[in-house]
Order: C-alpha cells, then sequence, then structure tokens
C-alpha cells in the first residue's frame, strides 16, 4: 500500500521516535509533529523529513499538520488529561482535510476504567468509531524498555524496587516490536478498522524480571515491593502533577489486585515472527551497552 505522507504526532518521545525509524527503514516521508521546534534534531535523526511544532489542541496546528498527509500516526502526550479534547482535534481536522487513515496508539485494555488514563483511551477508541474515518487501533502493553529506568538501581544496589505486588503478573512488550508492527500497519493493506492487542510472549513478576537481571548481570537482584505512600512523597518531591500521581498509583492499585496480562498471538501475525522475549531483549541491551 502507498501510504504517502504519513503525519506522526508525539514524535519526539520514545515512541515516536520508534515509529518514526521504522518507517524511515521502509523509505517513508515522514512529517513529525512536535510540541517545540527544540525537539527538530530528535526527530530528523530518527528519519523524520519535516517538522511543525505546535499545540496538538490548537485546530489551526492540527490541520497545518495534516495537510498534504494520507495517514497519522497518533500518540497523545503520555497521561494527558486532554487526551479526549486532542483526540476530537484531530478527528475534526482529519474530516476537513480528507485524511485516508488514523492510526492510533492507544493502551493495553483500555476498558479498565479504574485506570484513568487507559479510560482516557477507550473514550478515544470510541471517538474514531463514531468518525466515519478508516482507523487502525493499537494497543501495545507496557515496554520493555521500561525497566531501564531501574537499570541503576539493579546495577549498583541490587534492587528492583516497585510499588505494588512483587508477584504481579504483567504482559510486555519490546518497543522496536511495536513499532515495526504499527509499520506494518501503515505501509500494508487490509488494517482497516482493526483494533490489534500488541503484547510480547510473557506475562513476569517483578520477582521474575529481578530473576532474569540476575542471571545476566551474574550478582542478585532482588524485588522488593516500595509503600506506594513512600512513592507518592518522592513523587510529589520531584515535582510531578498531581493529576499525573493519582493516575499512577490507581494504576499499582489495580495491578496489585489483577496484574496486567494479555495474549501475544496477534503481535505474532503481524510481525511475521515471534515477538522478542525479556531475555533477548535484557541481552541485546546488556551487551550493547557494554562495548
Amino acid at each position: 500500500m502507498d501510504a504517502g505522507k504519513i503525519l506522526v504526532t508525539g514524535a519526539a518521545g520514545k515512541t515516536g521516535q520508534a515509529i518514526i525509524r521504522a518507517l524511515a527503514k521502509r523509505g517513508k516521508h515522514i512529517r513529525a509533529l512536535i510540541y517545540q521546534s527544540a525537539q527538530d534534531l530528535v526527530v530528523r535523526s530518527a528519519g523524520a523529513d519535516e517538522t511543525i511544532s505546535g499545540d496538538m489542541r490548537s485546530a489551526q496546528v492540527m490541520l497545518q499538520a495534516l495537510r498534504g498527509v494520507n495517514l497519522v500516526y497518533h500518540i497523545c502526550p503520555n497521561m494527558s488529561p486532554h487526551e479526549l479534547e486532542i483526540g476530537k482535534t484531530l478527528i475534526s481536522a482529519a474530516q476537513k482535510t480528507g485524511l485516508v487513515r488514523i492510526v492510533y496508539h492507544s493502551v493495553l485494555h483500555p476498558q479498565v476504567e479504574d485506570m484513568p488514563h487507559h479510560w482516557h483511551k477507550l473514550r478515544m477508541e470510541e471517538q474514531l468509531f463514531m468518525s466515519e474515518l478508516p482507523f487502525t487501533i493499537l494497543q501495545p502493553a507496557a515496554y520493555m524498555q521500561n525497566i531501564l529506568g531501574y537499570w541503576r538501581s539493579m546495577l549498583e544496589m541490587g534492587l528492583f524496587s516497585v510499588p505494588y505486588s512483587v508477584d504481579a503478573r504483567q504482559s510486555m512488550v519490546d518497543l522496536e516490536d511495536v513499532a515495526e508492527a504499527a509499520a506494518r500497519v501503515m505501509t500494508e493493506e487490509g488494517h482497516e478498522f482493526a483494533t490489534y492487542e500488541l503484547c510480547g510472549p510473557q506475562a513476569l513478576s517483578a520477582r521474575e524480571i529481578a530473576e532474569a537481571v540476575s542471571r545476566l548481570l551474574e550478582k542478585p537482584v532482588q524485588a522488593v515491593r516500595q509503600d506506594p505512600h513512600d512513592w507518592e512523597q518522592k513523587a510529589r518531591a520531584s515535582g510531578m502533577d498531581e493529576q499525573t500521581m493519582t493516575g499512577l498509583l490507581k494504576m499499582f492499585t489495580y495491578y496489585d489486585h489483577f496484574g496486567f496480562t494479555g495474549n501475544p498471538h496477534v503481535l505474532t501475525w503481524l510481525l511475521g515472527h515471534p515477538p522478542t522475549r525479556f531475555d533477548e531483549f535484557l541481552l541485546h541491551y546488556h551487551t550493547f551497552h557494554s562495548n
């Protein structure tokens, strides 16, 4: 399928950069919508051909970003309270510009009302259903890359500290697999009006993650449950806004009770090969950063 010019919104984040890299490998012309012009170099280094900067809540900015574009990969800023507002602005602009298709970066299990940022994405999916525009919805699990935020603590102190049960099992997915699947969805035929759950092949607990890291590093790494109140105090001291902090605390409570698991079969089908296993991801990261 000739996707023509593709717009990636929220392009300067780690997801946006990964999507741009995957599309650039396929020789696609990519326009990146960024928040600040200072992010121009980041997205161009990833492979973007052109950039537009501005607030996604602005109808004028969104119209400008969509002009001459055939397809958009839409990534809303993480934990944004404006998810629905931004989505409606995008859909309105798309209806005016004759966009071919919206590919929406949602989240695994958006149906869970107890996790507000998931629920916001479900409401955005609903808007797509009512838009009469062709769409594809991708619902990725948490990224394996998120574990790297704990890497120094595991290396230096042998601790993997999380504010929920260390036995709660969660599906994870390699961001590079998500980007590859997204690029396929955007450049191959037959994905209109589809919703795809993107999960890696394993659901692991924090305890099992720590054991995998311990085997790789050949040193003890222990998973410990951080008191959510202590996490909250540190988050507040770091300057995290109240809405994000509250949303994350509700997510931790959900993980405590129910975990967060999905199925890898859809991603396997989209990729045409098995998704990356967690131990493979760890080995690749450790080998790359040890050289």
